[in-house]
């Protein structure tokens, strides 16, 4: 069975252009994708793997999705930066679901998804999002906790050191694209930032309190 080197191809942006659009930018998960992982070529992956994989290709979407548009209405540098992030997490999961061929989920019209999960989320997202920007960087904190959190349950339940390492990078991004909307939260609410998913605690310790 041919075995060949994988890089993390959906992670090539460059980590300069990142770093020069601001620190909201997250600096996203390029930065810690360097590592290659040696994948067996047609390798079978469990059924809960994939379905894993095929939940968070349509998940990252949702992500970028709804900080475009938010990004459109609001003109915020944080609505504007993390996107590019975004998308190249969609595309380091597709890179994952082509090399194990399984087709892609992910539907091409911004704002369309075929989980009706997701869809309905990304609906009641929009709703609150327009709302003002203060609801706006709140949406952009739940996103990233929802994606934290199911991040941390497909990192659990899979043995495949190759996509652990994919999944971690992209964990790392998002706990970064947390914290840039959090601190856009308190600058324009003089509120402290209260966890809507996570822990309290896991939230506090990715914001260094």
């Amino acid at each position: 069975m041919k075995v060949y080197t994988f890089v993390c191809l959906a992670l090539t942006l460059s980590t300069s252009v990142l770093e020069t659009k601001g620190k909201e930018a997250g600096r996203c998960c390029v930065q810690t994708c360097g590592a290659t992982a040696a994948a067996v070529s047609h390798a079978v992956l469990p059924e809960a793997t994939a379905k894993h994989l095929l939940y968070m290709r349509e998940e990252e979407k949702l992500a970028r999705d709804v900080y475009t548009a938010l990004g459109e209405k609001y003109n915020q540098r944080v609505f504007i930066n993390i996107p590019r992030a975004e998308q190249s997490h969609m595309n380091a999961i597709l890179t994952l679901l082509n090399q194990y061929e399984i087709e892609d989920p992910a539907l091409a019209e911004p704002g369309r998804f075929n989980n009706s999960e997701l869809q309905a989320l990304y609906d009641a997202l929009m709703i609150r999002g327009n709302k003002s920007r203060e609801e706006a960087f709140l949406v952009g904190a739940l996103v990233e906790e929802v994606d934290i959190l199911d991040l941390q349950a497909a990192i659990a339940h899979t043995d495949n050191e190759q996509i652990a390492s994919v999944l971690n990078a992209l964990l790392g991004g998002s706990k970064r694209h947390l914290n840039a909307f959090v601190r856009n939260y308190e600058a324009i609410s003089g509120k402290t930032y209260v966890s809507q998913k996570m822990e309290q605690a896991a939230v506090n310790e990715i914001l260094g309190r």
